[in-house]
């Protein structure tokens, strides 16, 4: 059994010692603002709606050392994803000392950017007077790049899942590749909307390289290696601090996945997280070995997973960089669902991964009750259609994440209908952009009234969908959290899990949770329950005043008060 540990060195001890205050705060913000302005880039030259219309990237800057300078308010689940993917890219063309100026780097093997391979990477080294100071990158995810569906949930192993591009030259030195951009448009059912994608995820890699260059023109290299040393050990010291504030200790839980898409065999895994002093480990030994269908969770999405945790209770709302993350130690077992080698399939990553996120926060209840809250709907419920157009015979595709319920916590009710908080910064596409652009109709769009865990604080409403299937189509389900219910915290009650029906013409009914290519004909149509956040405290102690409130709104039925807070009718 190999057992690996995933931490964070200092590169350069001492260097911010010194540093100006004001000036390091001033490029701390002026990172931001470029990551920023790259995201802005990407949005607006993109082809596809999974990423102008649901946000489904990341951009982000790395220094010479691959820590991350600086992301954009863009997908958390890449978070602890891109230094690997700008690590191995980097290495894949025969690290840095073969680049050159106006090189972009294309990457996209699953082991190395924590995702399935429609989720590709874009590198742009960039340079100030010949040296090498930093590189920007995007990660995307493309409609289709040659998998056995454009979406799966049960291949068996990685070679089925996209065509893999292990770090190669998309432009060197300026000059566009060919042979590799021919390789994408055949290896892509939608070449036009993939060549369009690509073309938006270079242009703002390099609309973020010449942003962070200006910065450090205008600073000079000395001044912003120091500032940017500085504004790591104030990260640091942030996130320490929350921690010193706890009991050292180990902290407990265990949880079980629904399947594994292939075998339908439940899969249990458990979290140790363990405090000493302001230091945190968090251990995911405690899991099968890798397994069958493609939910096992490669390492950069596990080191993701940890992070959003980090950050989501100690991170005070900041914009992330390298020092928030330098008091994390991750424990893993080599060849485990946490820890997977090739070529075990990993397309469904994401399940383990928003799991495990949630299965850490819960583990800490215990050392700060006041800042945990009951467990959410707990998925993305992913859902990507695709067919070929009734009229013209055109190839169309979309795909989408929906919104669940949050959990409850000791002060509030949770929230209704947000993303969860891995993909918390993407988002839900409007019923009327959807009908205007896909073969289908929304029948119905509602928050899912009873469906938020009962408790002394009220979990979060779920979202209930209709959509009616106005020409033959494909659908794959990624929905996870099926069979397990949101946990209340503190006495408060499970809320509702996730659940997709599908209503075939002749009156057929048939629910599905990881399924591929489900065939839909003129005439179904298809009900996604997402689920709803779990109560927090006693249901007897909720506010009567805010059990009539609920009733106005809609949020209760009368039936629902009666069963779960008679004390308020």
């Amino acid at each position: 059994m190999t057992i690996v540990r995933t931490r964070y060195a200092e590169a350069h001890p001492g260097l911010g010692d010194g540093a100006d205050p004001v000036t390091t705060e001033i490029i701390r913000q002026g990172l931001n603002a470029a990551a920023d302005q790259m995201k802005q880039s990407l949005i607006r030259t993109a082809f596809s709606p999974i990423i102008y219309e649901a946000l489904d990237f990341a951009v982000a800057f790395y220094d010479a050392d691959m820590c991350m300078l600086a992301q954009a308010p863009t997908l958390p689940a890449f978070m602890g994803t891109l230094g690997f993917c700008v690590r191995e890219a980097v290495e894949g063309v025969g690290g840095p000392a073969a680049l050159s100026p106006g090189d972009v780097i294309l990457y996209n093997d699953p082991y190395g950017t924590g995702s399935h391979p429609q989720d590709a990477a874009m590198v742009v080294p960039i340079f100030h007077e010949d040296t090498l100071v930093a590189y920007s990158a995007i990660k995307a995810h493309w409609l289709d790049i040659g998998g056995k569906d454009p979406y799966c949930t049960d291949t068996v192993d990685v070679h089925q899942e996209g065509t893999i591009f292990p770090g190669v030259k998309l432009y060197d030195a300026g000059r566009l590749v060919s042979d590799v951009y021919r390789m994408i448009l055949a290896n892509s059912r939608m070449p036009e909307m993939v060549i369009g994608d690509i073309n938006a995820m270079v242009a703002g890699a390099r609309t973020g390289a010449e942003a962070l260059g200006a910065l450090v023109r205008r600073h000079g290299l000395d001044t912003f290696r120091r500032c940017v040393a500085r504004m790591y050990a104030h990260g640091e010291a942030l996130v320490r601090g929350w921690f010193e504030r706890l009991p050292d200790g180990v902290y407990q839980e265990s949880s079980v996945i629904d399947s594994d898409g292939v075998n339908g065999t439940p899969i249990p895994f458990g979290v140790r997280v363990v405090v000493e002093g302001s230091s945190v480990t968090v251990d995911l030994t405690d899991c099968p070995d890798q397994v069958g269908g493609p939910v096992n969770c490669p390492l950069p999405s596990t080191v993701a997973a940890v992070r959003i945790a980090v950050a989501f209770l100690a991170g005070a709302g900041e914009q992330p960089n390298e020092g928030h993350f330098r008091p994390l130690e991750l424990v893993t077992r080599l060849g485990s669902l946490f820890h997977p080698v090739r070529p075990a399939p990993c397309f469904m990553y994401g399940i383990p991964s928003d799991h495990a996120i949630e299965l850490i926060i819960k583990a800490l209840a215990e050392a700060v009750p006041e800042s945990v809250p009951a467990a959410s709907g707990g998925d993305i419920n992913a859902l990507v259609w695709w067919g070929n157009r009734e009229a013209t015979g055109e190839p169309w595709a979309d795909g989408a994440p929906h919104p669940v319920g949050q959990g409850a916590g000791p002060s509030a009710d949770g929230a209704s209908a947000l993303m969860y908080i891995s993909e918390s910064a993407t988002r839900f596409t409007p019923a009327e952009v959807w009908e205007a652009r896909n073969p289908w109709r929304i029948e119905r769009l509602a928050l899912a009234e009873d469906s938020g865990g009962p408790g002394r604080h009220r979990g979060g409403l779920g979202l209930d969908l209709s959509f009616r299937i106005l020409e033959d189509q494909y659908l794959t389900a990624g929905l996870a959290r099926t069979a397990l219910a949101p946990w209340g915290l503190e006495g408060g009650l499970a809320g509702r899990p996730n659940r997709l029906t599908v209503e075939y013409p002749d009156g057929r009914a048939e629910d599905f949770s990881l399924k591929t290519r489900i065939f839909l004909p003129k005439g179904a149509v298809v009900h996604l329950r997402t689920g709803s956040g779990g109560g927090y405290g006693p249901p007897a102690e909720r506010d009567p005043e805010a059990v009539r409130a609920d009733l106005r709104e809609g949020y209760i039925t009368p039936e629902h008060a009666a069963r779960h807070y008679p004390h308020a009718l």
